[in-house]
């Protein structure tokens, strides 16, 4: 336990260092709120894992939130049917018998997975409609601007982002969008990229399991402190910002069932947008492993990486690569060495491509009776730093959504844009480092 600790604290220590070299104005980098961040960090981390009261509440939380999985199945039952729960077996001409495990979890996304981002979106819109999540939007905002000093807009930012998506999240702070420091946008954008939405969390909840509801819950409300550090030492305030704390009183539609029309319609376009994304990444992911294949072949690199790796690569590939550059970044926030290159694969394809890839990766990984025998503590570390939107298509995302409502700040979007996603990175690695700290 105090191993852990210590490696826990290392790494905050290094990631830290990171955002402080990349810092635009190092003199200016206001200390008390960098450790006023980690410690409410800590607080909130130690208070929802570790006090059994808390822990309770929290938990009955993520079990509603589970709960409401299941009424999500009932209306993709009804609209697809029951999808298969086994693994298919097929019998080939020579009467050869094999399991198509893929086939089970392609059925699974698509008529199981993709529709709870639909039905979560659609609760999302009705409880904003109702007024009831900008109520706790505000309380976390309060409680983020008085413990760390922020503007109102940006801590009302950080709490939307804590349930709403990178898009959905600035429209709560419309009216001040315009009006914002750089800094202030910064915050914003880092925030964005270090946390998940309502209906990605049901996502990862159906692909990873109902056990790990409280700690998707938990990654993304400690990664709203961790994100303003991280984004408030690469961008620091240097003007008066406004410190008032005002939810604005817009409501979605005109009417609940306007607001669920609404929720809805942006959660298929969310739902085809993830599909149609995995349908193209992991395609280009197997081309660009058939050409890596082919290439290792050609320079003899195969046989050398299957040793090297003990078997676990059997030949050059974009996993092999990735695990590689990676393995570092998970060594140092706590993942034990001879388990690293496996987290850092994970890490690197989140940044490059997208957070569900992992986590499609992350729950085949975590399969009993697999081969990869990954300990408790990689996986909740993977868990918790695999939270979040950071990648580059993301910035892409961000860029077009935010621009959209606030035109003039396109300029300081363009500039801030890579330099916010690495932030979003660096602060998903924080709130790894601590999970792997506490959960070890």
């Amino acid at each position: 336990m105090i191993n852990d600790i210590f490696r826990g604290a290392i790494g905050i220590l290094v990631l830290l260092l990171i955002s402080f070299l990349m810092s635009s104005n190092r003199k200016k980098i206001d200390w008390r709120l960098v450790i006023g961040g980690i410690l409410l960090q800590f607080i909130l981390a130690i208070s929802i894992l570790k006090v059994p009261l808390i822990y309770k509440f929290f938990n009955s939380i993520s079990d509603a939130f589970v709960a409401l999985l299941g009424f999500a199945d009932e209306g993709a039952s009804f609209v697809f049917g029951k999808w298969p729960d086994n693994v298919i077996v097929h019998t080939t001409s020579e009467g050869n018998t094999f399991k198509d495990g893929l086939q089970t979890i392609g059925y699974m996304f698509a008529f199981k997975v993709l529709p709870t981002v639909v039905f979560f979106s659609a609760f999302s819109a009705m409880l904003y409609y109702l007024g009831i999540l900008q109520k706790v939007i505000y309380a976390i905002a309060w409680v983020l601007s008085k413990f760390m000093n922020l503007s109102g807009a940006e801590s009302l930012a950080a709490a939307a982002n804590v349930f709403i998506g990178q898009t959905e999240a600035p429209l709560v702070i419309k009216p001040y969008l315009e009006k914002m420091s750089r800094s202030e946008m910064a915050c914003l954008m880092v925030g964005g990229f270090a946390t998940i939405a309502g209906g990605v969390f049901a996502l990862f909840v159906t692909l990873i399991g109902p056990d790990y509801a409280i700690h998707f819950l938990t990654a993304s409300i400690i990664s709203a402190p961790a994100a303003i550090v991280i984004a408030k030492m690469l961008e620091p305030e240097t003007r008066e910002v406004n410190r008032s704390v005002e939810v604005p009183k817009d409501k979605l539609g005109n009417n609940i069932l306007d607001a669920i029309t609404i929720g809805t319609t942006d959660g298929v376009k969310l739902a085809v947008n993830v599909g149609a994304m995995l349908l193209v990444i992991i395609a280009l992911v197997a081309l660009a492993n058939a050409l890596l294949i082919w290439v290792g072949g050609l320079l003899s690199l195969n046989g050398p990486i299957a040793n090297f790796t003990n078997g676990t690569y059997d030949s050059l590939s974009l996993e092999f690569i990735l695990g590689q550059l990676f393995a570092p970044i998970a060594y140092i926030v706590g993942v034990p060495w001879n388990e690293a290159p496996l987290i850092g694969q994970l890490l690197g394809k989140k940044m490059a491509l997208n957070e569900v890839v992992a986590y499609v990766d992350l729950q085949e990984m975590i399969k009993p009776g697999n081969s990869f025998n990954l300990s408790k503590k990689s996986i909740m570390i993977a868990t918790y730093a695999l939270c979040g939107f950071a990648n580059f298509a993301s910035i892409g995302i961000q860029l077009g959504g935010i621009s959209a409502i606030a035109p003039g700040q396109r300029k300081t979007l363009t500039e801030l844009g890579f330099k916010a996603m690495i932030g979003g990175t660096i602060a998903t690695l924080l709130t790894g480092a601590i999970a792997g700290m506490l959960l070890a």
